[in-house]
């Protein structure tokens, strides 16, 4: 494993595979869904299952696979009661990403997954950040590649924290944000929607000026993930504009319903490559999915390599 080959890649002008929606992808696979840490439980309780999602989205052309940390966050753990296990489970997930990464016949990098999860924007900063910190911590000694800040659903107090925490270590870092429609003003804003037809919306600020604020503060990729394809295109214009730096984005298909993943709004691999073409089109250089976006997406995604 190496961040080397994603780096090469992205400084030649070419196209970087995420892979796609890990949870919905589990379930997919029969995995079950904690009521509290959704599929944070699953790298030890199936372990096996863990590992042959990584293997369906390399075999479908990803060149990075995030580890399955995304719930698996400290705070949320200690809401539920794993406390003593924080350093375990986390570990575990790398483990089981960097063994699919050994054994692929290519050089796949593996992201490291840290989110906001059983957080949200409820808890102030100051009190996430130690946690962040843990997470990153773990995540980086146990030897991921990369950090993936999957800010998604996240307030600008809170995206800046976890900026703060990450600043501390020396892995590459890329930011995950969300955003969505608001319809009155028909302007994107920083919030977060999962579908557009059954999810309601929920918004922080301006998402122009979001993205001219982190370009202060954050000099790696800017990916616009979890949330609807349908703004995703106008999402990445925004960002191409106003950032100096790399741009990518991986949207989801459907909403979530606790404790599972729901596609209602089915969107064939063939359409969602004529939709992550837009994307390139217009600047995006990371393309991948988020929740409810299958190998079989990520496959049609290989085309744009061509």
């Amino acid at each position: 494993m190496s961040y080397s080959n994603i780096e090469n890649k992205l400084n030649s002008g070419d196209i970087v595979l995420l892979d796609g929606g890990m949870g919905a992808e589990l379930e997919n696979l029969g995995a079950s869904m904690d009521k509290d840490l959704w599929s944070g439980r699953c790298s030890i309780d199936e372990p096996d299952i863990v590992y042959k999602a990584h293997q369906n989205f390399i075999n479908s052309g990803a060149d990075i696979i995030t580890t399955n940390t995304y719930a698996s966050t400290p705070i949320s753990m200690r809401e539920y009661g794993y406390e003593h296990h924080i350093e375990e489970w986390n570990n575990a997930s790398v483990n089981i990403a960097k063994s699919v990464a050994n054994n692929s016949d290519r050089e796949i990098a593996v992201a490291g997954s840290v989110s906001t999860y059983g957080s949200w924007d409820k808890i102030e900063p100051k009190y996430l950040k130690p946690g962040f910190i843990q997470q990153i911590n773990i995540l980086s000694n146990a030897g991921v590649d990369l950090i993936i800040l999957e800010a998604m659903t996240s307030s600008t107090r809170t995206i800046e924290s976890l900026l703060d925490s990450s600043a501390q270590f020396d892995l590459p870092v890329w930011l995950s944000i969300s955003c969505a429609l608001d319809r009155k003003s028909n302007k994107l804003m920083l919030g977060y929607q999962e579908s557009l037809n059954n999810s309601e919306a929920f918004f922080y600020d301006d998402f122009v000026s979001t993205i001219i604020k982190f370009k202060d503060i954050h000099n790696g990729p800017i990916l616009i993930a979890h949330s609807d394809i349908k703004v995703a295109n106008q999402a990445v214009m925004i960002a191409k504009k106003n950032y100096g730096g790399i741009v990518g984005v991986y949207p989801n298909n459907g909403f979530f319903k606790k404790p599972n993943w729901n596609v209602i709004e089915s969107i064939s691999p063939k359409d969602y490559l004529e939709e992550a073409q837009q994307w390139v089109d217009n600047g995006a250089q990371i393309v991948g999915g988020c929740c409810g976006i299958s190998p079989n997406h990520i496959k049609a995604l290989s085309n744009l390599k061509n």
